[in-house]
């Protein structure tokens, strides 16, 4: 088993993952708040006990991976795990082998969580695919047929939309983010809601019908972070929601610079 470590914005995500299987399996996930003031001491600390809750003998953890879009936490996070396991981790940036043709301008500025999305979509589903990533800022990524990865776009994410919405207006109320009751809405919450739901939906959709059009096909489509859940199903086009796609991407690139096999059939489990 290995830990990845997804350090975001907002909230750094821990999975438990198997690499023997193919594809890669989550066991467990942890959610812990991106605090760029906790030192590696706290950190580990908080790990250690969340795993002791769980159950997880650390002795079992045989390495780790992180990807990281917070440069002040990932020295950090890497500390704590060195203090936790008494493994270096690995992080995902120049150097890791990942397995994609990146085909930026500068493939130096990609960011590692959609470096591991993409690994993690060409591992696992039919291509062309299209990433959506809709976390603090919402992404479409592509990788194309060839496992290419062609780009994307950025648009500020739903809670952001929202946020910006209720502060800079004086006579619009804060709401919790959830559907509206019905479609057109006929009081100013579920307004606003139907605004945040389907217009974030339809942005997406956007995206999507250019894209593909651009790509000339569709493989699959996949959804992941904390509001794939709630904005995906208002889309037009069919999505599947994986809100494990990182993690799992992170467990494939490990694969790949450790030289570790997927267990077949007729392998046995490694120690």
């Amino acid at each position: 088993m290995i830990l990845a470590v997804d350090i975001g914005n907002t909230h750094t995500v821990l999975g438990l993952l198997d690499v023997t299987t193919s594809p890669v399996t989550v066991k467990e996930t942890i959610q812990l708040l991106s605090e760029v003031d906790a030192t590696s001491w706290e950190y580990a600390v908080r790990v250690r006990e969340i795993l002791e809750m769980i159950g997880i003998d650390l002795s079992s953890i045989e390495g780790a991976i992180i990807s990281s879009v917070v440069p002040e936490l990932t020295m950090v996070m890497q500390e704590a795990i060195r203090r936790l396991i008494k493994i270096s981790p690995m992080v995902l940036g120049a150097g890791v082998k990942t397995g994609l043709d990146i085909r930026l301008d500068d493939p130096g500025t990609i960011a590692g969580d959609l470096v591991a999305t993409a690994v993690g979509a060409k591992e696992e589903y039919p291509l062309p695919a299209f990433i959506i990533d809709m976390g603090t800022a919402t992404t479409v990524t592509v990788v194309d047929k060839n496992g290419s990865y062609l780009g994307g776009g950025i648009m500020p994410g739903a809670g952001i939309s929202l946020s910006a919405l209720t502060k800079n207006t004086s006579l619009l109320p804060s709401i919790d983010f959830s559907a509206p009751k019905k479609t057109i809405g006929t009081n100013t919450v579920d307004a606003m809601k139907s605004g945040i739901v389907y217009g974030s939906a339809g942005a997406i959709d956007g995206l999507l019908d250019h894209y593909i059009e651009a790509v000339g096909s569709c493989g699959s489509i996949i959804a992941t972070g904390g509001l794939g859940h709630l904005i995906a199903p208002w889309c037009r086009h069919e999505i599947i929601i994986d809100n494990h796609l990182l993690l799992k991407g992170l467990g494939c690139i490990w694969q790949k610079n450790t030289g570790r096999k997927k267990k077949t059939g007729s392998e046995k489990p490694h120690a």
